[in-house]
């Protein structure tokens, strides 16, 4: 299959040292907001990069929920693959992609689970129907098939009928606490925009990568 018909030429914006924040959160606080201002369909999904104890890498799309400067936070199934994958190895990247606006954003940190004060608060805030699919999901694990999703979820609604529906001991948060921010805005002829934040001791140091 040939792909070159796919080609773009990246012309909607730059990314100066002079006009970048320079806290990173707050750089990512603004391409988040215009992320939003532009329309996007969901601008708070990421890809969620793990690797457990044997080193193999998984990726997949996960929703970031809450973010400040103590980290970046998603919910999930503790006993899925990432949950157990971050378990074995808490070092984890994040890749924000806003083809809209020829941006990216990469993160790469820690995770750690979130108090389960958060975790309560976040799940008491979701429609009931993601409530009770939090506690029908066995996330990961091997099912026989679709029957037993739809037979699960009328067992729990039963039980948990007329509410409220409590959060499941397996569900919750975590957060990833940056060590590196990378924001990069495409330009013309591939020379794109790179400029990495790096945690220091006093604060961020920011340097500019080449493409």
């Amino acid at each position: 299959m040939d792909l070159a018909d796919l080609r773009l030429s990246y012309t909607k914006a730059g990314l100066a040292e002079e006009d970048a924040a320079r806290d990173p959160f707050r750089q990512f606080e603004l391409w988040f907001n215009q992320a939003l201002l532009a329309g996007m369909v969901e601008p708070n999904a990421m890809t969620l990069a793990t690797a457990g104890a044997s080193g193999q890498p998984n990726a997949r799309a996960v929703l970031l929920k809450g973010f400040d400067e103590a980290g970046f936070v998603f919910y999930t199934n503790y006993g899925s693959r990432k949950s157990r994958e971050i378990d074995a190895n808490p070092n984890v990247c994040l890749l924000f992609y806003w083809a809209e606006l020829e941006r990216q954003v990469r993160i790469a940190g820690t995770a750690a689970r979130v108090a389960a004060a958060e975790s309560d608060a976040y799940f008491a805030s979701r429609p009931v129907g993601h409530q009770l699919g939090a506690w029908v999901s066995s996330q990961s694990q091997v099912i026989p098939g679709r029957q037993t999703l739809e037979e699960s979820l009328a067992a729990v609604a039963s039980r948990f009928e007329p509410g409220p529906v409590p959060r499941p001991p397996h569900w919750g948060g975590f957060r990833v606490v940056p060590q590196t921010f990378e924001f990069w805005q495409g330009r013309p002829n591939r020379l794109h925009d790179r400029l990495e934040y790096v945690r220091a001791e006093d604060g961020w140091s920011l340097r500019r990568l080449s493409p």
